[in-house]
């Protein structure tokens, strides 16, 4: 039986150098680059779904409006005649209640409207004219 010489064994530690630390590190970071911005934008789309939904509902309501009065309230009159209490306005609410956007202003509406016969529309979430982004416009026009 041979034996073997007997090897002197190292002292090696195993674990991370800083290179490789360092190389995942700025992994981390480029994914982060890239997944965070996408993530961020999630709130503003939601808000922007759930205006059209909610113009979508009121359009639904004005053409019921339109069916039982032959035809759309007045600007004047806006979209409150929509959630007006029976007895006032005719006699029917079309809405439970008359929504802000999902930026906390009133919608707006127009009869005569500028791209439609009628035009409901939020100004986004700066509530001014135009924008793009978030601040875009949403409108009837777009359904």
């Amino acid at each position: 039986m041979d034996v073997l010489p007997a090897v002197p064994r190292s002292h090696h530690q195993s674990g991370f150098t800083l290179i490789e630390i360092m190389v995942v590190v700025v992994i981390l970071g480029v994914l982060a680059a890239i997944v965070v911005p996408k993530v961020l934008d999630r709130p503003d789309q939601a808000r922007a779904t759930a205006a059209r939904q909610d113009i979508s509902g009121l359009m639904q309501a004005l053409k019921l409006y339109r069916l039982d009065h032959g035809s759309y309230p007045t600007s004047a009159q806006g979209l409150k005649v929509l959630a007006a209490a029976p007895g006032k306005a005719g006699g029917r609410a079309y809405l439970e209640r008359l929504p802000n956007d999902p930026w906390g202003h009133p919608y707006h509406y127009l009869n005569p409207g500028t791209n439609g016969e009628v035009d409901v529309f939020s100004l986004g979430g700066d509530g001014q004219p135009d924008g793009e982004g978030a601040n875009a416009d949403i409108g009837s026009w777009q359904l």
